[in-house]
């Protein structure tokens, strides 16, 4: 949990039977002090398969009795500087059962479930790998009797709950008539659970309760009955679960899986896939932790795995919404398909061969647990944690509503923000809750989330050229934009196609998102439009967020009847489109070119992009925001020729131009001038410390909106020729022009606001007497109008193993386009090709 969530937990906190740990007892206001667990060597099995007996080899456990109705929370981390990976699981000492576990790839774990006053309880580490022998060992628990989710504290009604008499039926979808767009903006503002289904006349709608029902009856819209008592359709479902599980043996998924999982399965699946396959398969985990502190954990797949190799990524992302479970179980069949497929299948090990593939199952883990982990309700109130949607934020949040877990707080399901609308594309604009306790919440600005943050981290250091994030229920294809008002991409037609291609498999329409109604802020709407990597939405189709397992993951997956991909391919087919289209070279761009081995390549490229304008709860506006963006690659060469398959250097953005008013003059120009006196040097580098150089600052919004910045410098002898390389404040270059006889001009397009510093390098003086000043200027223009085609370039820079940079190029990359680098390590090679785009 992050601090700002344990300091809410705090109060409400009472502590475990202490002496059960061996240490006082300090009544039922503390927590217990942490204990530690240790063992000799390591094991590597499943920590929550069962309890081991004392003194098993490579675990440790502790026995004690949940002193409250509610919550346990058992957490383990590092217990000194040697890394390893433990695992954590709870076991009701009686049954056997596992009421809590967490199996991630290192050793800070959080297992948290439901446990009765007085029952016995295992608490169980396993030292899965790594050299630690001890690690810390933290239990609380947190009472929740019925009705008062924060111990011993009424539940305050909710901010925005609509008055109205008891409910007069059970919880229901139903399609509400929207057949224009006035009508779906309309009925989005109103703040119920819109899922995500829906057709061209209407949009699926949860009706909770009869403040629902009026709230749509006062708005004046009619509406359908789809599903007529949600809370026994759950009941169905949760039944057919057990009855499938019971009398199916193997499914016809990759993993033979039955029934859905928990978040300790995902884990330890994940690390178990990259165990038996350390060549195939790397576990890894994402930089951030979330809110209650739990590591967000993904897998990568391609042959040698270990060793970067150039070729294209695809990025396949999963419970970005945490009751959308059949949408993680895809994610992580599509993993085990690639490794069986390696083994078993010519035309999978071929593609697999040819691309890298990245696998996030679980992008929000602290919602997903709190969700799966949930006592069954049915009846989609504040407290039926099984259709929690959002992730466990408690930005905005009013105080009295930040108590308690995520599992268990005075504001139930409706406390967090929604991931998949708190990206930076557009963000701000319509299709997402301006209250903090709504469905869509967009969280207080743009990449305010962990998750989220996570996810960018990924694809801004990658070069992602194919990204598909996987939801439920409304059985559709989508692509940008995902707001009416933006310009159709220019790739539409080719976007089309793969959306239509994706649509034969799965048996779903293709639409462009905003088709189905507007939502900003969405995963693809930011990474297609910042990076020009292929992004998707597949909504797969299900009789609820998570219906049965046979119908809403085995046969959508595999494409089997009654799922509408039936004899298609399925989800399967679809996701293997997806990988050969990654590919394909037609779909990305490719750098060529030659290096010694072991020396670093990077492409680096910095802008910033507007948000949408701000939309208020008073339905005011204000004006966008900057969001800055860097991406950073980087290949290791394995000497001679190598390949680099890399998305556009032109942004989408750029290419096609989101049009939108300025917001404030462009910057005033600044004259630059060489000092006086400074002897020639030849064959300089910008490393140089004699390389001449100034600086000046950038100013943004809303002192100056600058849509493009050129950096300008020009000389009279045609025997002197500067180079001009541009860095920002962190050192890291973002443009660069060495191909100017008497001049030179660098540009960069929405320059982030900041200090830059201008360094040119006299490369070849060859008449000593020649007169070598230079003069110039820093130019400003505004935000570039809606058609538009100046070119963005990479940042080429190459350096040695010992981190020495030896080469620098301006690199200019269309989709399918080809370009040859050539010697990119060899500085005198490289100064011909910094230059600006010719035709290739």
């Amino acid at each position: 949990m992050g601090s700002s969530g344990r300091a809410a937990v705090g109060a409400a906190v009472l502590a475990v039977v202490a002496a059960a740990l061996g240490v006082p007892s300090g009544g039922a206001a503390r927590a217990a002090p942490p204990d530690v667990l240790r063992a000799d060597r390591p094991v590597a099995r499943s920590c929550f398969a069962r309890p081991l007996p004392p003194g098993a080899a490579g675990a440790d456990r502790r026995e004690v009795t949940a002193a409250v109705a509610g919550i346990v929370q058992a957490r383990l981390a590092p217990g000194g500087r040697r890394a390893g990976d433990w695992d954590l699981a709870v076991f009701d000492r009686d049954t056997g059962r596992v009421v809590a576990a967490s199996a991630a790839p290192r050793s800070r774990e959080l297992a948290e479930g439901f446990v009765e006053r007085g029952q016995r309880l295992v608490v169980q580490g396993c030292r899965y790998g790594g050299p630690a022998r001890a690690v810390r060992l933290g239990l609380d628990f947190l009472a929740t009797p019925p009705g008062t989710p924060a111990a011993g504290r009424p539940v305050p009604p909710l901010h925005g709950d609509r008055a109205g008499p008891p409910a007069a039926a059970p919880p229901q979808l139903v399609r509400v008539r929207t057949p224009g767009r006035a009508d779906r903006d309309r009925l989005a503002r109103l703040g119920l659970d819109i899922t995500g289904g829906g057709d061209a006349h209407g949009l699926d709608v949860v009706l909770a309760d009869a403040a629902d029902r009026a709230a749509l009856t006062r708005a004046g819209f009619t509406w359908r009955v789809v599903r007529r008592d949600l809370a026994r359709q759950a009941a169905a479902d949760a039944r057919a679960d057990r009855v499938y599980a019971a009398r199916t043996a193997r499914s016809p998924l990759p993993s033979g899986r039955t029934g859905y999982r928990h978040l300790y399965d995902y884990e330890f699946e994940m690390k178990e896939l990259a165990r038996a396959h350390p060549r195939l398969v790397r576990a890894f985990t994402l930089p951030e932790p979330t809110w209650e502190g739990r590591d967000v954990v993904g897998v990568e797949i391609g042959a040698d795995v270990r060793h970067g190799d150039g070729r294209p990524v695809n990025l396949t992302l999963g419970v970005h919404h945490a009751r959308e479970w059949p949408s993680g179980e895809v994610a992580l069949e599509w993993a085990y398909d690639l490794v069986r497929g390696h083994a078993h299948d010519a035309s999978v090990r071929r593609l697999v061969a040819r691309t890298r593939s990245v696998v996030v199952p679980v992008v929000s883990p602290d919602g997903f647990a709190v969700s799966r982990e949930a006592a069954p309700r049915g009846d989609q109130s504040r407290f039926d944690y099984e259709t929690k949607r959002k992730n466990c934020s408690v930005r905005d949040s009013p105080p009295e509503y930040a108590t308690g877990t995520c599992a268990a707080n005075p504001a139930g399901r409706t406390r967090g923000t929604d991931p998949n609308r708190n990206y930076g594309g557009f963000w701000g604009g319509p299709g997402a809750g301006l209250d903090w306790y709504g469905d869509t919440y967009r969280g207080p600005a743009p990449f305010s989330e962990p998750e989220v943050r996570n996810v960018r981290a990924l694809v801004s250091t990658r070069q992602v050229t194919n990204l598909t994030t996987l939801h439920t229920p409304a059985a559709v294809v989508l692509r940008p934009p995902g707001l009416v008002g933006t310009r159709p991409p220019l790739d539409e037609p080719a976007y089309r196609r793969l959306g239509d291609a994706l649509a034969a498999r799965t048996g779903y329409p293709s639409r462009a998102s905003w088709e189905l109604y507007d939502n900003t802020g969405s995963t693809e709407d930011w990474s297609y439009w910042a990076t020009g990597g292929w992004g998707l939405t597949v909504e797969l189709a299900g009789s609820g967020f998570h219906g049965p397992y046979a119908e809403a993951v085995v046969a959508e997956y595999a494409g089997l009847p009654p799922a509408a991909g039936a004899g298609k391919g399925g989800n399967r087919g679809a996701l293997r489109t997806v990988l050969a289209h990654a590919a394909d070279p037609a779909t990305h761009a490719t750098l060529t070119g030659r290096a010694p081995a072991g020396h670093r390549l990077t492409l680096h490229k910095t802008f910033r992009t507007p948000t949408s304008p701000v939309l208020q709860p008073d339905g005011s506006t204000k004006p966008p925001l900057s969001v800055r963006d860097d991406l950073t690659t980087h290949l290791t060469t394995p000497g001679g020729r190598f390949w680099w398959a890399v998305n556009p250097s032109t942004r989408p953005y750029v290419a096609g131009r989101y049009g939108r008013d300025p917001q404030g003059p462009p910057q005033h120009g600044i004259a630059v001038a060489n000092p006086p006196g400074v002897p020639p040097v030849n064959e300089r580098y910008p490393d140089d410390p004699a390389a001449e150089s100034f600086t000046f600052r950038v100013a943004g919004p809303p002192d100056a909106d600058n849509g493009r910045m050129t950096v300008g410098v020009s000389w009279t002898s045609p025997r002197t020729h500067w180079d001009l390389y541009l860095y920002d404040a962190s050192g890291r270059p973002v443009a660069s022009d060495t191909s100017g006889e008497t001049s030179a001009r660098a540009v960069l397009l929405d320059p982030p606001p900041g200090e830059y510093r201008a360094v040119l390098v006299n490369y070849a003086q060859a008449d000593p007497g020649a007169v070598d000043d230079w003069s110039g200027r820093v130019d400003f223009a505004a935000p570039l109008p809606a058609t538009y085609g100046e070119k963005e370039a990479y940042q080429l820079t190459c350096a040695t193993p010992r981190g020495r940079v030896v080469g620098h190029a301006a690199v200019y990359a269309e989709r399918g386009e080809r370009v040859d680098v050539g010697d990119v390590c060899d500085v005198t090679a490289v100064r011909s090709r910094s230059s600006a785009p010719k035709a290739r």
